[in-house]
């Protein structure tokens, strides 16, 4: 495709792309979308004879961006209240089309990825989504990236290494998690839902590994706990008593959060917080629970 073509053609082609790795590098919906805009805005001022390959002028345009956007929030960073956690992504669950959630892996979205990738430093982070999310070659990859495909080789080595503890993908999953692993989340999180619910704590314990651990990321705005909740009583006293103090107008909705069936809560019709799991052999291994309200105001 030319860039000189129809803005819009090139914008509705290249969106799902760019947003796919701009919320992996950055962790945040609002921010990947305000790059993608500012990358449009800036190649719609660019003169396209000096543009030979669109989506990788497009990409090294967002990664850089990106690696700006991260820069400039290291310093908040380092002095955010109690873990950090990514802004949530919501997909109706119904909504099987819905190109910005299934452009690629969907696995490559949950919650317990994106805090994977926080391990990497910004220019690791884009050689290892390019090549390992996004399945580019690395002479494309070296364009991008400005370095050269022998460094990029060597860094997405150290980058994947890095992050080993993630389970290997097979050829498989390529595309997207087996059906049959996002239905047994899916099964977890309805019985865990379902023993809150009823009080059962018995049925809980069983949901939730001994050793599963709980984040909670109210980043100071509002209540939560500031450091991780560890094991599985404890997880079941922190959501009884959640539960025991549910705000007037309280509801919840289960519907897919990074790629995967999770909770909305809301009060009043408002997004209250967000519940996502990463779910190991039938049993809730981790709890990533988003309270603050600026990671929210997407939803």
């Amino acid at each position: 495709m030319e860039l000189a073509g129809s803005s819009e053609q090139v914008y509705t082609s290249y969106k799902p792309l760019l947003f796919s790795l701009a919320y992996r590098m950055v962790g945040s919906v609002m921010d990947a979308e305000d790059v993608v805009q500012e990358a449009f805005l800036y190649v719609n001022e660019t003169n396209p004879a000096h543009v030979h390959n669109p989506k990788a002028y497009l990409c090294k345009i967002v990664t850089n961006r990106c690696i700006d956007k991260l820069r400039s929030a290291s310093k908040k960073r380092e002095v955010y209240v109690g873990p950090w956690l990514p802004e949530p992504l919501i997909s109706s669950s119904d909504n099987q089309t819905e190109p910005d959630l299934y452009y690629s892996q969907k696995e490559s979205l949950s919650t317990a990825y994106l805090l994977l990738l926080q391990q990497l430093s910004w220019v690791e982070r884009a050689v290892f989504l390019l090549r390992e999310v996004l399945q580019y070659e690395y002479d494309e990859i070296a364009e991008i990236v400005g370095k050269s495909s022998t460094n990029c080789r060597q860094i997405f080595r150290r980058a994947k290494s890095a992050i080993s503890s993630f389970p290997d993908r097979d050829d498989d999953t390529k595309v997207q998690l087996k059906q049959p692993v996002l239905e047994q989340t899916s099964a977890v999180v309805e019985q865990f839902v379902q023993a809150l619910v009823t009080g059962n704590i018995g049925q809980l314990l069983n949901i939730v590994k001994t050793d599963a651990i709980l984040y909670s990321d109210g980043g100071g705005k509002v209540k939560a706990a500031v450091k991780p909740i560890m094991g599985a009583e404890r997880i079941a006293m922190f959501f009884s008593g959640l539960l025991s103090k549910v705000p007037p107008g309280f509801s919840y909705s289960l519907t897919t959060v990074n790629g995967q069936m999770g909770i909305v809560a809301y009060t009043d019709g408002h997004p209250y917080n967000v519940t996502s799991f990463q779910v190991e052999n039938g049993q809730i291994a981790a709890v990533y629970l988003v309270v603050n309200p600026d990671k929210l105001r997407h939803i």
